[in-house]
């Protein structure tokens, strides 16, 4: 079994402007820089052979080349269930198009539809029972975040695991953008 996701790198310049935010949660696991994406599909763990015909599936997607920014930011959960604080990104009909391509590749491989409504997003941190006062303090501080935008020409299938210091990503393929 392998645990898989598709994303979109963050630029290395785009990245180390989010590096300044990471601070004012108490006990935050704040992610690093090499660890910034946007997730564009999320698959788990899976067989070995799920996971070729999801490659072969990937591979087949055509998408144009496009321009994104990061804007705002936000968490996922709420009062004592509030488990990660994010940069947002600003709303693009080609990102939502991609990742529709990656919910019929992964369905194209016999992975189950994802229910969750698509919130794209870099995680910046994890929480574990953080101060929902902090917590507010630091979307109110970030919540007018904008990055320069950036060039999406590229996305790539991503296995994980758990360390220490949280999870581990390891770029397993890369598919161009814009034929």
């Amino acid at each position: 079994m392998i645990r898989l996701f598709t994303a979109i790198t963050i630029p290395p310049q785009i990245g180390q402007g989010l590096l300044p935010r990471q601070a004012g949660i108490e006990g935050a696991r704040w992610r690093p820089l090499e660890a910034f994406h946007i997730t564009l599909r999320f698959v788990g763990d899976v067989a070995e052979d799920v996971a070729a015909d999801l490659d072969e599936a990937l591979a087949q997607i055509v998408s144009p080349a496009f321009d994104l920014e990061l804007a705002g930011a936000g968490c996922f959960g709420e009062g004592a269930d509030l488990h990660a604080v994010w940069a947002g990104v600003a709303e693009s009909a080609a990102l939502r198009q991609l990742q529709k391509g990656h919910e019929r590749a992964a369905r194209a491989a016999g992975l189950k539809p994802e229910s969750r409504l698509y919130t794209p997003h870099v995680t910046l941190a994890y929480l574990k029972r953080p101060s929902v006062p902090e917590v507010g303090s630091w979307l109110q501080a970030n919540n007018l975040l904008r990055s320069p935008a950036f060039r999406v020409d590229r996305f790539g299938l991503y296995s994980s695991w758990q360390t220490r210091e949280g999870s581990a990503y390891r770029l397993e393929r890369e598919y161009p953008l814009g034929l």
